[in-house]
């Protein structure tokens, strides 16, 4: 479902509802066909659900958008880092077969955020681990410090990742719930729609109120 054709739908069942409500002459023509106060409640009931679960939605997929963009900032200035301390790597270890292994120096990097990370931790963590290849990359002036601090910035971004899964979820439950609550309103609407068409047949003016159009 896309957000401005719901947005649209709840704005017609909005008028609808508060018009069929607001008005005696529509309510009584109504009346006559079951659609009494409280059938017409029941249906406020369900828009007042509806427009609820959208504005959650809305809310949490703000939320998940602005977690993105955390992630991705985050993500940029330690992919920086990380990017030259591979190139620096790559000629301070160039004849250690097992370093490059245990660095995971062969090959392209990873593009995936969880890929990201688990290859970028798995290069400071290791290189950290290592007493040779400490001193080898010290000799180009990665220094311990420099790795541990390094690896401090993969770990931020993997706590970004963690948030941005978590809002991404919360939001994927919303439209799900969104979903569900619209389709019963929908539901709902539709027969109001056809009923209403039949009640007020003869009065065109008060299904215009409803913002029913005929078709031509």
């Amino acid at each position: 479902m896309k957000n401005n054709t719901i947005d649209a739908k709840l704005l017609n069942a909005q008028v609808a509802l508060e018009n069929a409500q607001g008005n005696q002459a529509v309510k009584s023509a109504l009346a006559l066909f079951g659609y009494d106060e409280v059938k017409l409640a029941a249906g406020q009931t369900l828009y007042e659900e509806a427009i609820t679960k959208q504005n959650l939605q809305k809310q949490e997929y703000g939320e998940q958008y602005s977690a993105t963009d955390a992630l991705d900032a985050t993500l940029s200035l330690a992919n920086n880092v990380y990017m030259r301390h591979v190139k620096v790597a790559r000629v301070a270890l160039k004849d250690q077969r097992g370093a490059w292994q245990a660095l995971d120096l062969q090959g392209r990097r990873k593009k995936t955020y969880s890929g990201w990370v688990k290859q970028a931790r798995v290069f400071y963590s290791n290189a950290l681990a290592s007493t040779d290849i400490q001193t080898a990359l010290a000799t180009f002036g990665m220094t311990e410090a420099i790795l541990t601090d390094s690896l401090a910035k993969v770990e931020d971004v993997e706590s970004k990742l963690a948030a941005q899964l978590k809002e991404k979820g919360e939001a994927q439950d919303a439209t799900q719930t969104r979903d569900a609550a619209f389709e019963k309103l929908e539901d709902w609407i539709s027969d109001f729609v056809a009923i209403s068409r039949i009640a007020l047949e003869d009065q065109p003016q008060y299904l215009e109120m409803l913002g029913i159009v005929e078709p031509s």
